[in-house]
């Protein structure tokens, strides 16, 4: 007769990373504190020693704040670079936990012998009770019988949780959305897809939108064009323009009900060096054509021509909405130090036309900042320092391909979820102001050449990182850090 398969569970915390085909190393967590407003979330790791289906039920008083997702597995075929350094779980290729997942009828089908985990995200909501909460997480077979359970005790604090000081964005991509749902941009299913985005982004703490008055010049190869999502309408007539804010209305109205907070328009001149003017559609003698591009000197008199047009008429717009204290400004991603004449002649252009809104951009030589080009440096977390040093005011920080040695923080799929999380201790111990990342939903391969499905390819640009709603992701900031509390 066969012997009853054996079940395994644990209530371990939501930094924890539970690999399939290693035991599980974390000790047991089962209680946690939370204030009022905020996400908490733990897991629950289990395994089984037969091959089977089970059902998962959750008893509570706050099981109408609670949801439950299953840890997957991803594949990641590149987990670092070559000369990484040795703050690392693993460094092999292989399946990394991270996609969070929908239980499919509250059950699973788990594989023999192998551990798995369960991401458990409560909602402390005003409503909630202050005081201790139990939670108890049940498994059973297809019969009803009882596998096992876990208990965990959840003390709701009776304070409010502090709105958010950080300024949080995360790239969003229209681009991205239409492709991977093959609808037409800014048709009407896409502008419901982007809404329901917009909820999770909100939801995970983000409260800066990336907002392409242009089709962002952003990640191409020199002469490539990625898909336009322009929220400006344009007509030329002869060296005079005219301009079309209603679909930029809609946008800022959205994302303001959703309640996103600040905007920040996207780059006026091309990445690496403002040199080139962005991809920009507009009816001539009625017909639709791109006017400007990388055919465009972003010195040239056409182009300074059409800025010295639209900057203002846009402004104007800001103030329509009562924005003109969130509003921020981009000119070129990452330039660098041979890119300092074109990107010096693309600041004096915009600074005099924008008067004193502030130049958001990604870089990191301190020169940028020194001679006055911008009021908000970007800076790579591997070149902050000399800023730190200097006392820089409204310092932002950012990483991306660069930040993997060092021990800096990062979300590669094989760093332990510490290392992710201590950049939030660093802005905050540093009083950085705003927090850049460049790929909320960039599911596009490097340099846009093609789109790639973001569950199965996660090496291009940046190895093993997850550019989606994830376990990794969720593990990045702390709602507790985001308030400075």
């Amino acid at each position: 007769m066969d012997s009853e398969p054996k079940f395994e569970s644990r209530c371990i915390p939501s930094l924890a990373k539970v690999f399939s085909d290693e035991e599980l190393r974390e000790e047991a967590y089962r209680q946690g504190s939370a204030l009022i407003g905020e996400y908490f979330s733990f897991q629950v790791a289990y395994r089984l020693s037969a091959h089977l289906k089970m059902s998962i039920s959750v008893d509570s008083e706050l099981a109408g704040n609670i949801s439950i997702r299953r840890v997957g597995l991803a594949p990641s075929e590149l987990p670092n670079y070559s000369d990484h350094d040795d703050f690392l779980l693993r460094t092999t290729p292989g399946l990394y936990p991270d996609p969070l997942y929908p239980l499919e009828n509250e059950s699973v089908k788990l594989p023999a012998n192998q551990w798995r985990s369960l991401w458990i995200t409560v909602h402390l909501t005003e409503k909630v009770t202050p005081g201790m909460h139990d939670i108890h997480v049940r498994f059973k077979d297809e019969s009803g019988s009882q596998l096992g359970a876990e208990a965990f005790r959840l003390e709701a604090i009776g304070v409010k949780l502090p709105e958010q000081k950080l300024i949080h964005t995360e790239w969003f991509y229209l681009d991205c959305l239409a492709t991977l749902y093959n609808v037409e941009v800014f048709s009407e299913a896409h502008w419901t897809i982007i809404e329901s985005y917009l909820s999770n982004y909100v939801e995970y703490g983000m409260n800066m939108i990336l907002t392409p008055l242009f089709t962002p010049p952003l990640e191409m190869l020199p002469g490539n064009e990625r898909p336009t999502v322009q929220l400006i309408g344009v007509q030329q007539d002869g060296s005079r323009y005219a301009f079309d804010f209603s679909r930029l209305d809609r946008w800022i109205e959205l994302c303001r009900r959703k309640g996103l907070r600040y905007f920040e328009f996207s780059h006026l001149f091309t990445q690496w060096g403002a040199k080139h003017a962005p991809k920009i559609i507009a009816t001539v003698n009625g017909e639709e054509k791109r006017v400007f591009g990388w055919e465009t000197d972003a010195a040239g008199e056409d182009y300074r021509c059409f800025l010295t047009q639209f900057i203002p008429e846009l402004i104007q717009r800001i103030r329509t909405h009562e924005l003109e204290n969130c509003s921020f400004f981009h000119l070129s991603d990452e330039p660098g130090l041979n890119d300092l004449p074109s990107y010096t002649q693309a600041s004096k252009l915009v600074r005099s036309l924008l008067g004193n809104f502030p130049i958001i951009d990604a870089l990191s030589e301190y020169d940028f900042y020194s001679t006055g080009l911008l009021s908000h440096p970007v800076v790579a977390t591997g070149h902050i320092g000399r800023f730190i040093d200097n006392k820089t005011p409204n310092l932002w920080a950012y990483y991306c391909c660069n930040e993997y040695r060092d021990h800096l923080s990062n979300r590669f799929f094989n760093m332990p979820s510490s290392r992710t999380r201590m950049i939030g201790v660093q802005m905050y111990k540093y009083d950085i102001q705003g927090f850049l990342h460049w790929g909320y939903n960039h599911w596009y391969s490097q340099k846009s050449l093609r789109e790639i499905d973001p569950y199965l390819v996660n090496g291009c640009p940046i190895p093993g990182l997850r550019r989606c709603t994830s376990a990794t992701y969720v593990r990045s900031f702390g709602n507790r850090f985001k308030t400075g509390t």
